[in-house]
Order: C-alpha cells, then structure tokens, then sequence
C-alpha cells in the first residue's frame, strides 16, 4: 500500500479535529471507530473480508503501513475469524496518540502544549494543512447533498463518523439534521463499512451479543440471544481506563 494515499484512521481522526481549539470531538468512541477504521481499511487492501459478523484474514501479507501491519499480524495469529465486535472492543493502547503522531510526522498537524486547571499537562493538535480536512469534508458533504452512491472509501468513512457520533460535531444544531440522517444512511452503501459501523455502535451500547443460532429442537432450551463477554485482544497491551498517558492528556 502506497503512502500517497491518506488512511482511513487518519481521516476519520483528521475529521474528529476542531480546526480552531485542537480538541479531538468524540475521544471515547472516537477509539473505538479508529479500530474499526483499521478493519476498513485492511478490506479495502484486500488483506481481510467479513465473514458473517465476523473478519477473517485472506492474505497475510504486509501492507506497508505499520500500523495496519501490526493489526493484521495480531488478526493473523487469531488462526479463525474474529467478531468484529469483540476485535473493536477490545484493549487498544496509544492507538489515537499514534495515529497523530504519524500525522505530525507527516506536517498535517502541529502539537500544543498546555496546562489543565494550571497543573496537568495536556497536548492538543491543530490543523496545519486546512485543504486537506477541506476536501475530506467535501467528500461526505457531496455524499449527503447529490444522493449519489458514494464510492467505497467515502461511504465507510460516513458509516464511521455516524458510528462514532460526529455527525453533531460536522453538522450541529437543528439545521444539520437532515445531514445527520443522510449521513447516517450512507452506512448501506457499503458492506463492510457497515459491518464495522454498526459493531462500533454495539461495543458503546454494550450489546456484544452471540450471534443468533438456530431454533433449539423440541424439548431442548433454546440458547439464541446469550450474551457473552468481548474476547480479549491477544497480544495488545491493556489500554488504562480512561485513555490517559504519562506524558500528556490528549483532547
């Protein structure tokens, strides 16, 4: 995978950035949809497919991009199809730390230092290339405004921002409503996006479900419906509770 082309994480985390105060909208769920956007984005490269409600890898090979790369190697060694909702809940340490990281390395954003209450460091960052957002934006806003079947890329990243609840930070107040719903139904528009999406949606609302099963023969209780605790992530390191880190809080 070449680099001349922006990842999926790196655009739905470009999006969740506030242009003037640096603040990231959404940082919770805005995790989790940085997980899913990796999944998206190792289908579009033709590394993994769904399988159900489940992701299964195709071909193990490198991507190029380290960071796709790890999370490829870590679905690999699963050795079987994976619950998407299980591999999105599932501990991800530093994710969005390195995804702006990786983009300050690129010069599309720039780090501040500052001070919560004047004592605990905090890091914000701030657009420095505003074209590149501009035209990420415009991709979902014509999406929305022709009604015109969006291509793959676009239609995921729609199906991520309305999972992970940006459609009020992109299109605020009443007058962005009908936006909001139009985003919201671009999630059809493509398979594994919504897949993804809608597991997003399922790990914050805590309905990480077993997929139903088939009717239970006469005389034997049926089983459909059981919830089951998410899978850990093997081999990613625990993520701490509230997503904080050593050196600096991260909005």
């Amino acid at each position: 995978m070449g680099r001349s082309r922006r990842t999926l994480p790196e655009e739905l985390l470009l999006l969740a950035l506030d242009p003037t105060t640096g603040t990231t909208a959404q940082p919770q769920s805005l995790d989790l949809g940085l997980a899913g956007a990796q999944l998206v984005e190792l289908a579009l490269a033709g590394r993994i497919a769904p399988d159900g409600d489940r992701i299964a890898v195709v071909a193990p090979r490198p991507t190029g991009d380290p960071t796709l790369d790890c999370a490829l190697e870590l679905l690999r060694r699963r050795g079987a199809p994976v619950r998407a909702v299980n591999w999105i809940g599932g501990p991800r340490l530093g994710l969005r730390q390195t995804y702006l990281s990786h983009l300050e390395r690129c010069g599309m954003v720039h780090a501040v230092a500052g001070q919560m209450c004047g004592v605990l460091p905090t890091t914000r960052y701030q657009a420095t290339d505003t074209e590149i957002s501009r035209e990420i934006r415009s991709r979902l806003d014509s999406a929305i405004r022709t009604g015109v079947p969006p291509d793959p890329r676009t239609a995921a990243l729609a199906a991520l921002a309305h999972a992970v609840g940006l459609g009020k930070h992109l299109y605020p107040g009443n007058e962005g409503r009908s936006s909001r719903s139009r985003l919201r139904d671009l999630i059809r528009h493509d398979p594994m996006g919504g897949l993804v999406a809608h597991a997003v949606m399922d790990v914050q609302n805590g309905a990480v479900a077993q997929p139903r099963r088939s009717p239970a023969p006469a005389g034997r209780p049926a089983t459909a419906g059981v919830r089951s605790a998410p899978e850990p992530a093997r081999g990613v390191p625990m993520q701490p509770r509230h997503g904080s880190m050593a050196r600096a809080v991260v909005h």
